[in-house]
Formats: structure tokens, sequence, C-alpha cells
């Protein structure tokens, strides 16, 4: 193993990485995404970011062969199809970005979330980590209603192109206004797997935070009583 791996691995490792992974995922959502829809900056930055995130991501699971295998699998798929969408936009490409992206961000917070729930001191690092957690089930939801959306094209009132630039701009802001049950009602969904979709997401965003505030202070109290 060469001695950048080595390093790299040792970081991923520690609690210290969690701090890092919400940083990224902060400039994703409230950064590069607001700025794409302005006109303000190319998608093509906001794919370097993401493909930095994937990546980081299968650094953080590469203490375990099969979890590393599965996650650089599925990372590749997804790197190759956000650049083949950038490269020659297709129906086809859209929907295998969507599909990868979605598998990716879900195991990404499986194991962040792991990481959090590990044995130990509940630490500032450990709680960053958690509210990462909670962006990706934001950006995981924006990944399902892609596919959704691609499938039907009227999914949403008003209409939002499939294959418009601004579409994820557009499904990442309903994504967190439905996460946070903001609900200011300028897109609906009709289609009723949208809607399904929504219902889902406005539960998980307001049972995540009871649940974990509640696990988290078990986990602190516990490790005093030792």
């Amino acid at each position: 193993m060469s001695p950048a791996r080595v390093h790299l691995s040792r970081f991923w490792s520690t609690d210290r990485s969690l701090t890092v992974f919400l940083i990224l995922l902060l400039v994703i959502v409230f950064v590069l995404h607001p700025l794409g829809d302005l006109g303000f900056l190319n998608r093509l930055w906001i794919g370097l970011v993401f493909s930095f995130l994937l990546v980081s991501g299968v650094a953080a699971v590469a203490q375990s062969r099969a979890m590393l295998t599965l996650a650089t699998g599925l990372s590749l798929l997804a790197l190759l199809s956000i650049w083949a969408e950038h490269v020659a936009p297709r129906h086809s490409s859209s929907v295998l970005r969507a599909a990868s992206v979605l598998a990716c961000l879900g195991l990404l917070a499986w194991v962040v979330l792991r990481r959090v729930f590990q044995a130990g001191p509940i630490t500032m690092d450990r709680v960053q980590g958690s509210l990462a957690v909670y962006l990706l089930l934001g950006l995981m939801w924006t990944s399902a209603y892609s596919l959704v959306l691609l499938h039907d094209p009227d999914a949403f009132q008003p209409a939002i192109p499939a294959m418009a630039a601004a579409l994820q701009p557009k499904l990442v802001y309903f994504s967190f206004v439905t996460l946070t049950t903001t609900g200011y009602g300028d897109f609906t969904p009709v289609n009723p797997v949208a809607r399904a979709l929504s219902n889902l997401e406005s539960l998980v965003g307001q049972l995540y935070p009871v649940v974990l505030i509640a696990r988290l202070v078990a986990m602190e109290l516990q490790f005093r009583d030792k």
C-alpha cells in the first residue's frame, strides 16, 4: 500500500473526517447548486466536487474489503454516468446517473451513520457526521425524484423539464423544503410515486432528529457511566 493511501485511509478512519465530509456536503447543497441555478457556475464544477465526495466516501469504507469493492463499483458507475451526461446528455445516461448516485448516497449514509453510532464518547465530529447523514438523505430523495421525473415529465407542477440544466438545483431545493417540512408550495408533486416519496421524506425529516438525539444522548450517558 502506498504512503499516500495509508495516510488517506488513516485520516478517513478518524472522527475528523466526518467534519470534512459535512463541509463537502454543505458546499454542494448550499453553494454549488444555487450558483449553478443562477448560471454563475458550470455544472462541470458541481460534477467535480461531487466526484471528490464519492471518492472520499470510498476512502471512508476502505477498512472492509467487501465494502470497499461494493463502494468502488458503485462510485465508478456513478462517476461514469455523471461525466457521460456532461459529454452527451441522454435519457438513458440520466436514468443511470440518478440510480447509481442514489445507491452511492445510500451506502455513504449507512457508512457514516455506523461511524456516528460506534462505541465511544459522542464528540462534536460525530454530531457533525449525523448532520452529514441528514444532508445525504436530502440528496438521496433528490435522485429518487429525478428517476420519477425522467419517467413522468409531468410529475411536478409547474413542470420541470427532465433534461434541463436547472433540473438538479430545483429538485435539491424541493427535496430539502420537503425534508424540513417547510412547504412553500411553489412546486407540487402530482405523480402518485412522487407524492408517496414526498410523504415519506417529510416523515423521515421529522423522525430522524428525534431518534438521533435520543440515541446520542443515551450513548453519551452510557459512556459516562462506565
